[in-house]
């Protein structure tokens, strides 16, 4: 499964994940990043219970990093500053 996450994830066209070579398998409670919807209300999508596979990479130029965290029925990409501040999510996409 890791193996077809990760090519699911180059395939997303985000230059940022295009050297990635390997997923972490991580807790769902220190990747689960509040961010806010479209009608503004703040939520955190992830299960803190649960495992994801994960990665990050930093934005050239920026002071932020784009990290990815997916399992057998999504990939979320999220944009976020230092210690995971100011996080957006940037795709949700179902697998």
């Amino acid at each position: 499964m890791k193996k077809e996450i990760l090519e699911q994830i180059r395939k997303l066209g985000i230059k940022e994940f295009e050297k990635i070579s390997d997923l972490d398998l991580l807790d769902g409670s220190y990747l689960n990043l509040e961010v806010a919807l479209p009608s503004g209300e703040k939520v955190k999508l992830l299960k803190d219970n649960k495992k994801y596979y994960a990665n990050q990479a930093e934005i050239a130029g920026s002071d932020k990093c784009c990290g990815v965290a997916a399992d057998d029925s999504f990939i979320a990409v999220y944009r976020y500053g230092c210690e995971g501040r100011d996080a957006d999510l940037i795709l949700l996409k179902r697998i």
